[in-house]
């Protein structure tokens, strides 16, 4: 059961990695020039006033006793309160996270035939015309900038085609078809960006594992070109791509601040711009450590599915 041991100690440092991101965030976001409490009061701020709200904030306390009452408070799912709306930040957050919930997996739903479909199409036309323009066009994807991707299809669908919203506000009482109209744009540019990089491994796996001998066996059988790349090749191609899809996972939480920015989609990245604008350190704290928690927990599932598709380590 040596794969369970490994699965374990995965599990055991994931969890210290966020214990060591929570305390990296919370010591930069400590030494940032400024002061939070004569930001919030403004042209109102005295000496008095600030003493006041520095105390009422816990500004008042050594640094260490308030991040350990800061972790403390998190591990009991309280994320404390947002310095400029005085709301919980958990309230805050929520609505947030359910948007970017659902441009994300909008996105994946999207990546996943995009990245699939591209990889077996170019790897069944190895150096053949079809192959080399594909290979060109995600070149070509792989080097332009989310923000940049998402301006052309402003420009094309907005300006030139104008057939989707140049703005992407949704909210509680938006109907399903406004949701989707909304979720088009920048679903589609954060798969794209995230298909580019999936693509060009998946190709070269599904190339390589093609020349093996088990599959020229089932070429000599007689099978059909589609069932020996959905059978035999794909399967074991696809294990050095999970890793790659972990990233792209990761890569969600990064790229949503640039397109929901992009796009103004009210979202997980957009609240984190306006908090960081706003100095908001609770708030600023609290998406960050959950946007980590998320990369984390990415990388964790792709190791232990990494580790159950090893057939050498499940036999151990």
């Amino acid at each position: 059961m040596h794969y369970i041991n490994l699965i374990l100690k995965r599990i055991f440092s994931s969890f210290f990695t966020l214990l060591i991101v929570s305390a990296f965030i919370y010591g930069v976001l400590e030494i940032l020039p400024g002061d939070v409490a004569t930001r919030i009061l403004g042209r109102a701020a005295t000496p008095e006033s600030l003493v006041i709200l520095r105390a009422e904030l816990g500004l008042d306390e050594p640094a260490l006793n308030r991040y350990f009452s800061w972790l403390y408070n998190i591990f009991q799912g309280d994320f404390g309160n947002a310095m400029t709306s005085k709301r919980p930040i958990i309230d805050v957050l929520g609505p947030k996270i359910f948007n970017t919930m659902v441009l994300s997996g909008f996105a994946f739903l999207l990546y996943l035939p995009m990245a699939f479909i591209t990889a077996l199409v170019q790897a069944a036309n190895k150096n053949r015309q079809t192959d080399n323009i594909l290979s060109i066009v995600t070149l070509v994807i792989l080097s332009l900038p989310d923000f940049i991707i998402g301006t052309i299809f402003l420009i094309l669908f907005v300006v030139f085609i104008p057939i989707l919203p140049a703005v992407s506000l949704v909210g509680e009482y938006t109907n399903f078809w406004e949701w989707v109209r909304a979720l088009i744009m920048p679903a589609v540019t954060l798969a794209l960006i995230m298909s580019v990089y999936a693509v060009r491994m998946l190709r070269d796996n599904l190339i390589e594992v093609l020349d093996s001998d088990y599959v020229l066996m089932a070429h000599l059988k007689g099978l059909p070109k589609y069932k020996v790349l959905i059978k035999h090749a794909l399967p074991n191609a696809i294990t050095p791509t999970l890793n790659v899809t972990a990233l792209n996972l990761g890569f969600l939480i990064g790229g949503v601040v640039i397109v929901e920015k992009v796009f103004t989609y009210p979202g997980f990245g957009s609240l984190l711009v306006d908090s960081i604008k706003f100095r908001d350190l609770p708030l600023v704290e609290a998406t960050i450590l959950i946007a980590a928690a998320f990369y984390v927990f990415a990388n964790l599932l792709t190791d232990i599915l990494s580790i159950l598709f090893n057939p050498k380590l499940r036999k151990e």
